[in-house]
């Protein structure tokens, strides 16, 4: 769990960072999707369609992880 909250911390870090750079380069997000021929909104629409494409499969994927994590969660000798 310290390891996830680090990680998070750590990438929260570093994106302030790169943003006060980019900031200080007077580069803003619009900016930066024109250049790449987005508009805040296609950028959005793509990422819901990613969303609706992922969910689903990650759903029936979790039908059979979870249980066979499960099983083997419950069969691993104890630590210690």
């Amino acid at each position: 769990m310290f390891r996830m909250i680090s990680a998070v911390f750590k990438i929260a870090v570093v994106s302030l960072i790169t943003g006060a750079a980019l900031s200080a380069f007077d580069l803003s997000a619009a900016d930066i999707l024109e250049r790449l021929g987005l508009t805040s909104e296609t950028a959005l629409d793509l990422a819901r369609q990613g969303l609706e494409w992922a969910l689903p499969n990650v759903v029936l994927g979790s039908i059979i992880i979870v249980p066979v994590w499960l099983v083997v969660y419950l069969l691993r000798p104890p630590r210690g």
